[in-house]
């Protein structure tokens, strides 16, 4: 069975590495890294089920303390009407 876009509709893929950013309630994690099949011609990116499963637990252990900080960035936040 052949793999089509959901976006656009190509059907050409390649597996590629990417940086992920998984938010919830407010709170940010990025991960790098994160393998993904990203379509040729629009970019859109999907990702196996067990990849995003391992990325919300490591987010709920990192803010609960489980585990610990690989590294840690200061980002700053701007409202687009005060720019």
């Amino acid at each position: 069975m052949e793999r089509v876009c959901n976006f656009c509709g190509n059907i050409n893929f390649r597996s590629t590495y990417i940086q992920y950013i998984y938010r919830h309630n407010g709170q940010f994690l990025i991960v790098d890294n994160v393998p993904c099949e990203e379509c040729e011609y629009c970019g859109e990116q999907y990702f196996k089920a067990e990849v995003l499963k391992k990325i919300e637990r490591d987010f709920v252990d990192i803010y609960s303390n489980r585990k610990k900080l690989k590294k840690q960035i200061k980002v700053p936040v701007e409202e687009f009407a005060t720019l």
